[in-house]
């Protein structure tokens, strides 16, 4: 009859000799499983608390830290690698690609300019008081003081004032203008130290796809800095005198209102173009990015500073509209008239006649300018926009269906 108490008492051993075990092990997973000697076995190691959260003291069968040890020490304890400190400079750490920018930005930055513009408003008992009216970019041209910008940045100014790079302000005087081709030179009186002229390239050779950056101050924000490719070549845009200014480099380095006048450089530190208008319906960036290419600005600047104005090379004729290019069926520029002892009518160039029953008859009409195709008044603008004048040039006639060649040395129009 005993023998059913004697079960009850082996079940009750078996449970508490069961806790036991499972206590036992759970001291052992805490305090780790290293054996006798290892150092790692006294480590105050934490466990892992709720949501992650280290706790330590005695509920983890750790004792509590001391408040004065230094947490780097606190983490190095708990088996956590420290990662090194970050060096001083990281430039070490920089891609070549990002050095690389970072250095045409040192270089170049210093001969980039913040233009302000100054208006007259009217102010009391009838007096007019200067104010800023408008803000652009521009660059450095040479070691006399002369800066480059686009006409249309100081076109309504009546003063404007020249930023250096190293925020020093300068009174700046108007050289010269060239509205048809929305080009400006400003000079300013800086000690020759403080000017650094920017490099000049080529635009002639430019590729679709070759990096760009694009230096000014946009909404004001001065050297700011901006990186891109080329798009496209070979594009016109309008300028504040009507003309089409031909040539011009599209690209998608951010340009926005106040970088207008700024430089837009190559990947050697070259100047390429100078950034003149966007395309966007909100007035801002929408990646396409306009700049008058450096080859126009080669030949217009130095006309500049030396005369105030640029002379266009032209031929000495009148030209007749297309639609009447299409009433004779022909494509080309249709001359209309010779000016008298212009380089044309030199060379034997006949314009429009009239037989006796005044009836118009085609003289001759410009197919080719030294082998570049002429199918419009357009580009013959565009190709002559490329000369300088005294240049001479191979024209292509065609009169009544045979074709001749002539040499004519361009002359000033203006």
């Amino acid at each position: 009859m005993q023998r059913p108490s004697v079960l009850k008492l082996a079940v009750v051993v078996l449970l508490v000799l069961n806790a036991a075990l499972i206590g036992w092990f759970v001291f052992k997973t805490d305090r780790g499983s290293a054996r006798p000697g290892d150092p790692s076995a006294t480590a105050d190691t934490p466990s892992l608390g709720l949501a992650g959260t280290p706790t330590t003291g005695s509920v983890a069968g750790n004792p509590p830290p001391d408040p004065t040890t230094p947490a780097d020490t606190v983490v190095a304890a708990a088996g956590i690698p420290i990662p090194s400190a970050a060096p001083a400079d990281n430039a070490e750490d920089l891609l070549p690609e990002e050095k690389r920018v970072i250095d045409l930005f040192d270089r170049l930055s210093p001969s980039v300019v913040f233009i302000t513009t100054m208006g007259a408003t009217p102010g009391y008992f009838g007096r007019s008081a200067l104010q800023p009216q408008g803000a652009g970019s521009g660059f450095v041209w040479d070691a006399d003081g002369h800066v480059v910008t686009n006409f249309h940045v100081i076109a309504q100014a009546q003063e404007a004032v020249v930023t250096l790079a190293d925020g020093s302000e300068w009174k700046a005087s108007l050289v010269g203008a060239a509205p048809d081709h929305d080009l400006a030179v400003l000079k300013i009186d800086a000690p020759k130290a403080r000017i650094k002229p920017i490099p000049v390239g080529r635009s002639k050779t430019l590729r679709v796809g070759q990096y760009t950056l694009a230096i000014g101050n946009p909404f004001g924000l001065d050297q700011t800095l901006t990186t891109g490719v080329i798009s496209a070549l070979d594009r016109q845009i309008e300028s504040m005198s009507g003309r089409q200014i031909y040539g011009c480099i599209q690209t998608d380095a951010a340009i926005n209102p106040g970088n207008s006048g700024g430089p837009l450089i190559d990947s050697r530190g070259r100047l390429i173009g100078v950034n003149t208008a966007i395309r966007s319906a909100s007035g801002s960036s929408a990646g396409i990015g306009f700049a008058v290419p450096v080859d126009t600005v080669s030949r217009i600047v130095p006309q500049l500073i030396s005369n105030g104005r640029a002379a266009r090379a032209g031929l000495g004729v009148l030209l007749a509209g297309q639609a009447l290019a299409k009433r004779f069926g022909v494509d080309g520029a249709v001359i209309r008239d010779v000016g008298p002892d212009s380089p044309a009518a030199e060379a034997g160039i006949v314009g429009l006649e009239q037989d006796r029953f005044g009836r118009v008859r085609l003289g001759d009409v410009i197919v080719a300018i030294d082998q570049d195709n002429v199918k419009s008044i357009d580009d013959l603008t565009r190709l002559l926009d490329q000369r300088a004048v005294g240049d001479e040039v191979v024209v292509t006639l065609d009169r009544n269906g045979a074709r001749r060649e002539v040499k004519v040395r361009l002359k000033s129009l203006e």
